[in-house]
């Protein structure tokens, strides 16, 4: 991996909340058994804690957003490949903005965010966030919307419950 930016930085780091003064975060605790392939996906409060979207999750479910704590205890993870862990306590972005990482589809700015709900294929991850629905394997987040258009590398901006 290179550390030379030569045209463009990136629009940001998956996970990271893009402007911190005017965002809420609450912390809330992982579940071991459903644990997050990363940061800056959509999550669901079930029984307490918090698990990624799945199967037959709908619009309604969304709780919040998985923050990317900084700094981490993990320095040798390239920047946006971190994993977070599967216990313990977790940021959750529950009002503000926040760079994710957009697996599919062309987002703009006020474009309605999805969130895939199965049948993974590729980039395309169960959980992941998506700029184009898939008939009924993606479900559009209500409060969320793109800022932007992001970066070549998909990372672009979400705004959510502004």
């Amino acid at each position: 991996m290179s550390n030379a930016y030569l045209y463009r930085m990136p629009s940001g780091i998956p996970g990271d909340v893009s402007r911190k003064l005017d965002s809420t975060i609450e912390t809330q605790f992982f579940n071991a058994s459903l644990p997050f392939a990363s940061y800056g996906l959509p999550v669901k409060l079930v029984s307490g804690k918090v698990v990624p979207f799945a199967a037959a999750d709908v619009a309604t479910s969304l709780y919040g957003f998985l923050v990317r704590p900084y700094p981490t205890q993990s320095a040798q993870e390239p920047i946006g490949t971190a994993t977070p862990p599967t216990s313990g306590s977790a940021n959750i972005l529950r009002r503000g903005w926040m760079t994710v990482k957009c697996n599919a589809g062309t987002p703009a700015q006020g474009g309605t965010v999805y969130v895939r709900i199965d049948t993974p294929s590729g980039a395309k991850v169960v959980g992941g966030i998506e700029a184009v629905a898939d008939s009924t394997h993606t479900v559009a987040l209500t409060g969320v919307s793109f800022t932007n258009a992001g970066d070549a590398n998909g990372n672009v901006e979400i705004e959510y419950n502004i």
